[in-house]
């Protein structure tokens, strides 16, 4: 059985995958992940691959993650490859919700030296960091969402430069007021 932990996010799946489909942003939503060393020209296609790191210096393990599945604004499926550590499956589930975006996200172990300890071991760790990506993931496309609505909303306010030759309602009101 593997770990799931689902989050309420106020944006849509699409500013979801569209974080998501930034291979640069992957260390600042996966908890553990030190930093990027590269991201595969193709990326987020299916086969695709970002290589990054995992730990803290001066203890880092090489890593890189395959997109197995890329299916937005509804699924990413990831196969993470961190050495010793075996490699991983983790799904990406976004869903619309009333407030946004219901995301899930499961994740588990099938090889190498996680995957031979037992899940009773495992899944709360697992459970407790997916738990921060979310979190991560949330700030990141919440932002984006407020980003692409203060556009939005400027966009519809903008007033029309005025035309050569006359003056701006600002400038009009000044003018009236200093009595020319």
């Amino acid at each position: 059985m593997a770990a799931r932990n689902t989050r309420l996010m106020h944006c849509t799946p699409d500013d979801l995958f569209a974080v998501l489909s930034d291979g640069w942003l992957y260390p600042v939503w996966v908890v553990g992940a030190a930093r990027m060393r590269d991201v595969d020209p193709q990326w987020p296609r299916e086969g695709s691959r970002i290589h990054h790191s995992l730990g803290v210096w001066p203890v880092m393990i090489h890593d890189e993650t395959e997109i197995v599945e890329w299916n937005p604004p509804h699924r990413l499926r990831l196969r993470p490859e961190g050495g010793i550590l075996g490699r991983g499956v983790i799904r990406i589930d976004a869903r619309p919700h009333p407030v946004g975006a219901a995301v899930t996200i499961v994740e588990e172990p099938v090889s190498g030296a996680a995957s031979l300890l037992p899940a009773l071991i495992w899944r709360p760790m697992l459970t407790l960091r997916n738990h921060e990506c979310l979190n991560r993931l949330a700030f990141l496309a919440e932002g984006r969402r407020a980003e692409r609505e203060a556009r939005e909303l400027d966009h519809r306010t903008e007033t029309p430069e005025p035309r050569e030759g006359t003056a701006s309602p600002q400038a009009r009101e000044d003018m009236r007021e200093a009595g020319i």
